[in-house]
Parts: C-alpha cells; structure tokens; sequence
C-alpha cells in the first residue's frame, strides 16, 4: 500500500489518529537515533531513510537515480511496518536484534526479511528501534551494501 505524499508531514497527516500517534513516534526516535549522513525523506511511498547522492553517487544499483535506501517506515493495511536494510544484509546485526527483541518482551517477532511488524501499536519497542538505527553508520551501510553487490 504505497502512499502517493509528497512530504513526510503529509503522509502522516494522511493516517488514521491512532498510526499517526505510532508513526510519529517511531520517526521521532529514528531521527534522535539515526547517524549523521542519512536523510528523511518519501520514498517508495513510504517515509524514507537514505544515503543521498551527495554522500553516495552511485545511488541504488536496481535504479542509480535513486539514492540508496537504508530504512523505511509505513503504515500497512494490517500493522505498522519498519524496514532495515542492514538486518537483511548483516547476519551479525540480525542476530543481536532479535535477541534484543526477545528480551524487551513485547511479543512474537514478526518479521520478513528486512521487514518487521507491529500489529499491535502498544507493543511497538520504540528504544530497541532507536538502538537499530544507531547500529551503522552510513560508511558502515555503504560497505555492507558494496560487499554484498560484489557477492
């Protein structure tokens, strides 16, 4: 479910009250967790985290107009959804992340590949996702993602 907002604010502003709470929550404590380098912005209809062109030329392989994206944040038909491309690509990052999960005790783990889920808005561990975000720095993503184009 792709929005088609132009801005952040708009498509926050464009959810029901109780995922604008949710949503604005988790950007809140992305963006007080996200290193230096990365910017907010729409993409893919859904709120963004990239590493620019300013940053990173070569931009996103599977389309190099696009900077290379990093995180996503969305509101889904069923859950809230929160994409990191560093657990898909970092078997080390994927592992303490769901550790961590497990011991912060908000439920099952529901998760895709770079995808996790949060149905029940309550139980969302804003911190533990602040703790993500800070994991990798740009120069840290910008490796993993060369070293796994080189695969």
């Amino acid at each position: 479910m792709q929005s088609r907002a132009a801005t952040v604010e708009e498509y926050i502003s464009g959810l029901p009250t109780d995922r604008q709470i949710a949503i604005s929550a988790l950007r809140k404590i992305i963006l007080g967790n996200l290193p230096m380098g990365f910017k907010e912005e729409m993409s893919y209809g859904m709120i963004g985290y990239v590493v620019p062109h300013s940053i990173y030329l070569a931009g996103y392989h599977c389309n190099p107009s696009l900077p290379l994206p990093f995180a996503g944040l969305a509101s889904q038909k069923n859950a809230i959804s929160f994409y990191h491309m560093g657990i898909y690509s970092n078997p080390t990052l994927l592992k303490w992340f769901t550790e961590a999960y497990e011991k912060a005790g908000v439920g099952k783990l529901d998760m895709g590949k770079s995808c996790i889920r949060f149905k029940k808005l309550e139980n969302i561990p804003l911190q533990l996702i602040g703790d993500l975000v800070a994991k990798l720095s740009v120069d840290d993503w910008i490796k993993i993602y060369e070293d796994a184009l080189r695969k």
